[in-house]
């Protein structure tokens, strides 16, 4: 779960601030426990739990299912997250000038998939699922979903450096997670992101995240699907490439020479070779938890 300092995340931080809550969330860790078992435990009793409980499903931090045990039908608790991130809003390099362009995910200039793989706009399938050719269908440039199992997309942007300005860094934001049938909230990825040809850097993608609904994703996508990803920033500067602050690589944006370059070409890559072939999913406006595209900043002075 990846909650933010919006409204959407603040029944959440509430549900959080009480111990009884975090206790059953620890206890929930361990096994899945009926609302009697939880009491006993908590020596609380049942009728308190249960109004914990629905807090609890409210945030989505718990699931439950009736089933039928010794004495009759019961309600199992199951916990729904295994993780929580935070993302606190920070500008980065604010002395500098910045020129940011905002990429749809359909347009992607090239692109080399193979299946699982698939595209979709805020309203529909686009084409027919698992099938590559639609990856050059025309209403691809409506697309808010893009998902692969192997491959890559490529993505060009003008470079409006003029020649007395200087690139200080270049910052890539998107909202990205791996590529599972369905779903699979822990299943590793190695995507290799690339800047003009050159491979800054791989990162390893935990998983493909259906935990809980997206915040923006369609109604009509269904919840056993991928709802959202992790919002990242690859930041290639003159020290490093990072991507959150986690080194990636010691290429530098001199070694992008991007003075030299009309346009920056961005590559994302699930390479056949990695360590972990675990596909790529990217969300853009109207899916998943960031209502953005793929957004591109260069910072300069």
């Amino acid at each position: 779960m990846q909650l933010d300092l919006s409204q959407k995340s603040l029944n959440v931080y509430e549900c959080l601030a009480s111990e009884t809550r975090l206790k059953i969330l620890e206890l929930l860790s361990i096994e899945d426990l009926n609302i009697s078992q939880l009491a006993a435990k908590l020596e609380i009793s049942s009728a308190i739990v249960t109004r914990h409980i629905q807090k609890l499903e409210q945030a989505q931090l718990v699931t439950s299912s009736k089933t039928i045990g010794k004495s009759g039908q019961q309600k199992i608790i199951q916990l729904n997250v295994d993780n929580i991130e935070i993302k606190l809003p920070k500008k980065i390099y604010s002395k500098f000038e910045n020129r940011m362009t905002h990429l749809k995910l359909g347009h992607y200039t090239d692109y080399s998939v193979q299946p699982t793989c698939g595209l979709a706009s805020t309203e529909k399938i686009i084409g027919r699922l698992d099938d590559p050719k639609y990856f050059m269908d025309g209403e691809r440039m409506d697309a808010s979903l893009l998902w692969l199992s192997s491959g890559y997309v490529v993505y060009k942007v003008p470079n409006l450096l003029r020649k007395s300005e200087k690139p200080e860094m270049l910052e890539i934001s998107l909202e990205i997670a791996s590529e599972f049938p369905g779903s699979n909230n822990v299943w590793p990825s190695d995507i290799s992101f690339y800047i003009n040809n050159i491979k800054v850097g791989t990162w390893t993608c935990p998983g493909n995240f259906s935990d809980v609904r997206g915040f923006y994703t369609p109604d009509w996508w269904e919840d056993t699907n991928s709802q959202y990803g992790l919002l990242k920033h690859l930041r290639i500067n003159h020290g490093s490439t990072h991507i959150d602050g986690e080194f990636l690589s010691d290429v530098t944006i001199e070694d992008l020479e991007l003075e030299s370059h009309h346009l920056i070409e961005i590559k994302l890559a699930v390479e056949p070779d990695a360590n972990h072939v675990g596909g790529l999913t990217l969300f853009g406006q109207g899916f998943g938890n960031h209502d953005q595209d793929i957004n591109v900043n260069l910072y300069y002075s």
